[in-house]
């Protein structure tokens, strides 16, 4: 996880389009015994469209599993899937680290319907 605070090289808008950011309320949450680092298994209900998803999240630090089913939060929906252990991760759950390096998640700032795109 990087904290760095340098100033990223700009990118274009069409750069930027091209991730595809959705919200999604997770409606499974469980411990990753076999995982090197903390983690959950989380399932994201990413609407009618694009359904149910799933997501390896190292965020065990300020979230109980139980905490977070029915929690929304903001995905990248379009990366290809990835083996992160026994999960096979299909959208990166979106967080930024404290000032210790433990994952918060990005979320809705109100509840908004599963699968609406971030733009």
């Amino acid at each position: 996880m990087s904290t760095d605070t340098t100033a990223p090289d700009p990118i274009g808008i069409d750069d930027f389009l091209k991730l595809d950011v959705r919200a999604g309320t997770i409606v499974e949450a469980a411990p990753i015994p076999q995982a090197r680092r903390p983690a959950y298994r989380l399932v994201i209900d990413f609407g009618a469209e694009l359904g149910l998803r799933k997501s390896s999240a190292q965020v065990t630090v300020h979230y109980a599993a139980d905490e977070l089913v029915g929690r929304q939060v903001l995905a990248v929906v379009n990366l290809p899937p990835r083996q992160v252990g026994p999960v096979r991760s299909e959208v990166l759950t979106l967080g930024v680290p404290d000032a210790e390096g433990a994952v918060v998640l990005a979320v809705p700032e109100r509840a908004v319907p599963n699968g609406v795109r971030l733009f």
